[in-house]
């Protein structure tokens, strides 16, 4: 059964892939939009300026996802089918490659028209900068770059997360990445209070950030791009950025197009100066249908390593306990050990 276990996992991770991949975020009563909902009132609650209160804020908003999917594991516990059924409601609410995808185009096609007005207007639905004084070239930059942090945030996050810790692992990390979303932001209001989700989300995305760095630069020939050239922009300037992950997957897939990020970010009320990352041109529109078709691309790879670890982890820990078990009975010596002499 715990082989059934592992394999359960892994079928609902890719049936969730294929449901976004198919049908996108669902469109009513999201069930990330109810935990924002459920977030902003215990932040009502809970609310000081203090990073302990934040502390406790993000543990509680966390915790509670967590337990869930921990009950839900339990309760189908020696009923896989019923175990796959919903770990694939749950990839699929958390995951977000379709939409992603979807809204990089629709802001290609508004840029290829000259419609600045309609690219303005949408780039809310990527980022959160204010987009009034974006030109042609910094709205396309300001896309590729969404495309390149939330290829990891919202597709190889969540199956990493997903196959290291099933269900629990799909809503904790859902819950955590969308907290940050909402305070984890450097406001007057937030700078304190918000420490612990920002924190908290970026050991989250330690491991998957650098995993998307690498999948995007081993694709890059699928968008005509050059691996040793996504390797090098990469190596040199994933760390420059002032995120310990975004630089991760932003420099791969500069390299990975051939095009230069970075730069001045305006955001409503404030603006910071990022660092260049990459050596070509700054982004345009064609830029963009290129980072979406190789964010499907390192989605899919993910998708495959997910699958492969969720399957064979419960194997593999029965063949350790079988092991150990021989071991502790005396059947199986170490390496270099000898037999134990029998009586003489």
């Amino acid at each position: 059964m715990r082989v059934t276990t592992g394999l359960a996992n892994a079928v609902g991770l890719a049936a969730g892939y294929a449901l976004d991949a198919l049908f996108g975020d669902p469109r009513r009563l999201h069930p990330v939009a109810g935990f924002g909902q459920a977030a902003s009132a215990l932040e009502r609650r809970l609310y000081q300026p203090r990073r302990l209160s934040g502390a406790i804020h993000t543990t509680l908003a966390v915790g509670g996802p967590v337990l869930l999917g921990a009950a839900a594991t339990a309760a189908t516990r020696g009923r896989p089918a019923a175990r796959a059924a919903l770990v694939a409601a749950g990839t699929w609410t958390v995951l977000g490659g379709r939409t992603l995808r979807h809204e990089a185009t629709v802001m290609s096609k508004a840029l290829r028209r000259g419609d600045l007005p309609a690219a303005r207007n949408r780039l809310g639905h990527l980022c959160g900068r204010d987009p009034a004084m974006l030109d042609e070239t910094e709205l396309a930059r300001a896309t590729v770059e969404s495309v390149a942090e939330n290829t990891s945030d919202a597709v190889v996050a969540p199956l990493f997360w997903g196959a290291i810790a099933g269900l629990p692992g799909l809503l904790g990390y859902r819950a955590a990445n969308t907290l940050d979303a909402m305070v984890g932001h450097r406001s007057p209001r937030y700078v304190r209070f918000g420490t612990a989700a920002a924190r908290f989300d970026d050991v989250l995305n330690l491991v998957p950030s650098r995993a998307t760095g690498l999948l995007t630069i081993a694709a890059a020939p699928i968008v005509h791009g050059d691996r040793a050239e996504a390797w090098r922009v990469w190596r040199r300037d994933r760390n420059d950025h002032p995120s310990p992950n975004a630089g991760q997957c932003e420099s791969a897939m500069a390299g990975a197009l051939g095009v230069r990020l970075g730069g001045r970010n305006v955001y409503f009320g404030r603006s910071e100066v990022r660092p260049f990352l990459g050596d070509g041109p700054r982004p345009q529109a064609r830029h963009i249908r290129r980072a979406a078709r190789l964010s499907g691309a390192v989605g899919l790879a993910a998708l495959g390593v997910a699958v492969t670890y969720a399957a064979t982890t419960e194997p593999r820990r029965s063949l350790a306990r079988w092991a150990l078990g021989r071991l502790a009975a005396g059947r199986i010596m170490p390496a270099g050990k000898s037999t134990p002499a029998g009586p003489r």
